[in-house]
């Protein structure tokens, strides 16, 4: 069945997106505090509260007593008022999860990725998985705000169309994004997986904090996603954190790019599988898919397989070299590692990876805080749900400009939302 989807809109004005971004990383705030808070007069938060409150985003939570003055209302996002639905394309497997505004997953869907089959039958698999998701949270489509996809790159955003991923050989120019849109009946957003990644980071694992971030993003293949002075960086076509060819052993396996050791060839989990099969430790009893194929290698590290154990212990010492070159690169003050392997690899790689902080050319000034990711194999679905959720929710200043110009379709959209 084909559905109509739309774009996904903000809601409501810059300021109102402001106000609604004090209330959900504060957990609530007073319109006096909220006033303090933006810098907007005490006349423009009420109006926006009003609005707020009217269209069930925001509710009253109680008061608060201030001194000897009249006890001040808090407001607390509704977490439930709207939902996000969030598609992670990985080429071993297809995460969908439902999420509210406080991050919290009311459902999720796990289905290999039919990498081998054609497109439309993937797109097909990944719809059902979509409404599956939707039906388990028991969630009115009226209050899905739409479907963020998170695919691994390259990606052109501005067509939404997934181009050439190397571990999806298949996938020759797919536009996802109007696709989906057509047989889910919802907006759909489309981002690089590992972007995604990062953009979940800045939502729900430091909200409000900036910095300078790095997420290794641990899929089929390896990525990082940028956040620079806390604001995600994407590049000029979107496709930034591609270090697949970055040299982590010059005495590695030749890559097609024609180096030796590349992260592509050396510690990404579809190499590492490729080597357990050259050297006998994987076998054809092995799951043939790499999610499988990837646990099997590291029970039989568990287990003492003293071959197995080698090719871990060496991708783990190759991730710890990759983790320095990304943080000398930019100046890192926080590192997160995560991915849908990342519960089964953390035991054998965060020790490693952490341990490459006394090179750092700038540890003598600040120290680098490396942790994993609090998500877990949810990472990739969180991640993309969360990219609808920056959208409709956060105050760019991108949403100011097109604010400011009345003959922005956009713009008029938003004043309609808020209206």
């Amino acid at each position: 069945m084909v559905r109509r989807g739309t774009n996904p809109v903000r809601i409501g004005s810059y300021n109102q997106t402001v106000v609604l971004d004090a209330i959900r990383r504060s957990g609530g705030l007073s319109r006096v505090e909220l006033a303090a808070a933006t810098g907007l007069s005490a006349q423009a938060v009420t109006n926006i509260c009003r609005r707020l409150l009217a269209a069930g985003f925001v509710q009253e939570a109680g008061t608060t007593n201030v001194g000897r003055g009249k006890p001040r209302t808090l407001l607390r996002l509704d977490a439930d008022a709207r939902l996000a639905v969030g598609v992670h394309v990985d080429p071993a497997v297809v995460s969908v999860g439902l999420l509210n505004l406080e991050g919290a997953l009311l459902a999720e869907e796990r289905v290999a990725t039919p990498s081998a089959l054609d497109p439309p039958r993937a797109i097909a698999t990944i719809t059902d998985a979509v409404d599956a998701a939707i039906a388990a949270g028991q969630a009115d489509r009226g209050r899905i705000l739409g479907v963020g996809v998170a695919a691994p790159g390259p990606v052109d955003l501005r067509r939404g169309v997934v181009a050439n991923p190397p571990n999806l050989p298949q996938w020759h120019h797919v536009p996802l994004r109007k696709d989906l849109a057509a047989t889910t009946g919802l907006p759909v957003l489309l981002d690089k997986d590992v972007t995604a990644a990062a953009v979940a980071e800045t939502w729900w694992g430091s909200p409000g904090r900036g910095g300078t971030m790095a997420v290794l993003y641990i899929g089929t293949g390896i990525g990082v996603g940028l956040v620079v002075d806390g604001k995600v960086v994407r590049g000029s076509s979107g496709n930034a954190g591609e270090i697949g060819h970055v040299v982590v052993d010059p005495d590695g396996p030749y890559c097609a790019c024609g180096q030796r050791g590349c992260v592509a060839v050396t510690v990404a989990p579809v190499a590492l599988v490729e080597q357990g099969r050259r050297a006998g430790v994987l076998d054809a009893r092995t799951p043939s898919d790499t999610a499988g194929a990837v646990v099997a290698l590291f029970d039989r590290a568990d287990a003492g397989d003293v071959v197995a154990r080698g090719i871990v212990e060496d991708a783990a010492a190759g991730m710890a070299r990759l983790a320095l070159v990304v943080t000398n690169l930019l100046d890192l003050d926080r590192l997160v590692l995560g991915g849908p392997f990342w519960s089964r690899l953390e035991p054998y790689y965060a020790g490693a990876v952490a341990g490459f902080r006394s090179g750092a050319a700038a540890h003598q000034i600040h120290d680098v805080e490396v942790v994993g990711t609090s998500f877990g194999e949810h990472f990739g679905a969180v991640g993309a749900a969360s990219l609808v959720l920056d959208q409709a929710f956060s105050a760019h200043p991108t949403a100011l400009v097109e604010d400011l110009r009345d003959d922005s379709p956009r713009a008029r959209t938003r004043r309609a939302v808020a209206s």
